[in-house]
């Protein structure tokens, strides 16, 4: 078949998830450190025929033709899919030229040279704070050397979307496919940001003495918070040899046997050139679902492994009768990072932790505290992201990407010091902050109506389980917002996320 040969949307979904196992199995394997160098051009290359603008343009004339509901909304997944994979196809060298030069990137420290990925590991185990200070420097220092290429990358991924997609405003393009107005999502999670603070700071000031120590500066680097969410003086607490035990025991009082999921494949091995932040791959759910972890030990590891076993049980408890589209494939990641949320709420429960972990009732309430400063912290840093990140894209077309912003007002929100020079690392494609704090939004609402519905043991109740399955079977069909009407709120209704805060 030549690349400019048009396939149906029925063997078009066919091929294309196809194309989606190759590239999420290759994908894997890099970030788990099976693999050191990635090879995704070569697959995109081997599916060169499935992303072409001809193809493009017979799904949009097959959308148009469509009537309104799932087949049309099925097809629209698929054309946006088609148009993303354009993009990729002409990126992809780029791409693995840029991933491959941070895998073999290097720093010394302690006259020891370190992968620069296992560098950025270190820095949430490293129990010296001026240590800490030292290699966060280093590591940021060698992560900054490679923002030329970042940019590059961007810049032009960015100017072929704008031509495919036929829009040249990245907000509007990115309002248009997840179906929000992301002014007025800033403007609700800034309000929510605002009521909390009062709250954050007295939260913050008790934390940071605490976790850092009376040798922090009074604005302390970005290098700490790693160690920080790993709330690594509790690590006597949280060891790293019971997170799988517990979080396990946790997932299964819901009424999901996680252990014993034929669809969900567990990688909770450390590797060296492992990524250390937690993920999901969702090869081809229901049937293919990854769930990644590197545990450090901490309090950290059991968030994130709840976090991911929600997205897990999301995708493998899809209904396999679905079409493959709203098994796989979805508007943006608001859907599913509800269920990661609502699952890694359980740690913020004082009686978790007392049951887990045989604290008093006081010592319980002081941790679960601590989760929830955590979780104030990271709201606020995304909420501050997301205003920088709509600021950088308005300007984008003039300045062509310019990190104005992006340290003041994440240090502000934050009382955390964050280096201008970190804005490319930490740039999210497709405005994937808003995604978060909408699904902040809603699991905030998701747990407001289990405490109403099933009563403040929902965290340990197989009536949850149940409720939970019966979202997940929709697979990724519906919206955030679609599941928050169906919970009795207005899309941005913050009352139940203040409270979560501690307003």
């Amino acid at each position: 078949m030549s690349v400019t040969a048009v396939r149906t949307p029925a063997e078009y979904e066919s091929q294309l998830r196809r194309y989606l196992y190759d590239r999420s199995e290759e994908g894997r394997a890099v970030r788990v450190g099976e693999k050191e160098v990635s090879e995704r051009a070569e697959i995109v290359s081997r599916y060169r025929d499935l992303f072409s603008r001809e193809q493009v343009d017979a799904l949009h004339a097959a959308e148009e033709a469509a009537p309104e509901g799932d087949e049309r909304e099925r097809l629209y997944r698929l054309r946006k899919t088609c148009e993303a994979g354009v993009v990729s196809a002409e990126m992809a060298e780029r791409e693995d030229a840029l991933e491959n030069a941070v895998l073999a990137a290097r720093v010394e420290f302690k006259g020891e040279q370190l992968p620069l990925r296992s560098a950025q590991a270190k820095l949430a185990v490293l129990a010296d704070y001026s240590e800490r200070e030292d290699l966060g420097q280093v590591t940021a220092d060698r992560s900054a050397e490679f923002n030329a290429d970042r940019l590059e990358v961007l810049q032009a991924g960015e100017e072929l979307e704008s031509e495919i997609s036929g829009q040249p405003d990245m907000v509007a393009r990115n309002e248009e496919e997840k179906g929000v107005s992301l002014h007025e999502l800033e403007a609700a999670l800034a309000q929510a940001s605002d009521l909390s603070t009062a709250a954050y700071v007295l939260l913050r000031d008790r934390w940071f003495e605490r976790l850092l120590g009376p040798e922090r500066e009074q604005v302390p680097s970005s290098y700490h918070v790693a160690y920080l969410r790993r709330l690594s003086p509790l690590e006597s607490t949280y060891t790293k040899e019971r997170a799988v035990e517990i979080c396990m025991d946790t997932v299964k009082r819901l009424g999901f046997d996680l252990e014993n999921e034929p669809n969900i494949r567990l990688d909770l091995d450390d590797r060296p050139q492992k990524s250390p932040r937690a993920c999901v791959i969702p090869s081809d759910p229901p049937s293919v679902v990854h769930l990644i972890t590197r545990a450090q030990g901490g309090l950290h590891d059991y968030q994130a492994f709840l976090h991911e076993a929600g997205h897990a049980l999301h995708y493998a408890g899809c209904d396999p009768n679905l079409p493959y589209t709203f098994r796989n494939i979805s508007r943006d990641h608001a859907l599913t990072e509800i269920y990661s949320y609502i699952l890694e709420a359980i740690t913020r429960e004082p009686e978790w932790h007392a049951h887990y972990f045989g604290l008093s009732d006081d010592e319980a309430v002081q941790n679960a505290e601590a989760t929830t400063f955590l979780e104030a912290v990271l709201y606020r840093r995304y909420t501050a992201k997301l205003q920088f990140e709509l600021d950088f894209w308005g300007r984008f077309n003039e300045d062509g990407g310019a990190p104005d912003g992006y340290e003041e007002r994440l240090t502000e929100a934050t009382g955390v010091r964050y280096r201008a020079d970190g804005y490319l690392a930490d740039m999210d494609a497709g405005f994937y902050s808003a995604d978060y704090l909408r699904a902040w939004i809603r699991s905030a609402q998701l747990r407001d109506y289990l405490v109403r519905e099933i009563g403040e043991d929902w965290w340990r109740n197989a009536a949850t389980g149940e409720r939970l399955r019966a979202l997940f079977a929709e697979g990724t069909r519906p919206s955030s917002e679609e599941i928050a009407a169906r919970l009795g709120y207005q899309p941005l209704d913050i009352g139940p996320l203040l409270r979560e805060l501690g307003v």
